[in-house]
């Protein structure tokens, strides 16, 4: 039995340059009630014809709401 001879090549290259990221977060909550995700309902946005709206799982089955510009 003969032993194989292995190797492992890499080209490695170390980033010194930081790259800076941004990032935003704000609390979500149905446009109808306010209630959110710390009241323990989901929320999902639906896109209307005046634009992407937050709603809960009780509010959601909405189709025709008119939201104020």
């Amino acid at each position: 039995m003969q032993e194989a001879s292995r190797a492992i090549m890499q080209d490695m290259q170390i980033l010194r340059k930081s790259h800076n990221l941004q990032s935003s977060v704000s609390v979500v909550e149905c446009y109808v009630c306010g209630k959110g995700l710390q009241d323990g309902h989901s929320i999902t946005a639906k896109t209307l014809p005046n634009g992407i709206v937050l709603f809960c799982d009780v509010h959601y089955s909405l189709q025709n709401i008119n939201i104020p510009k």
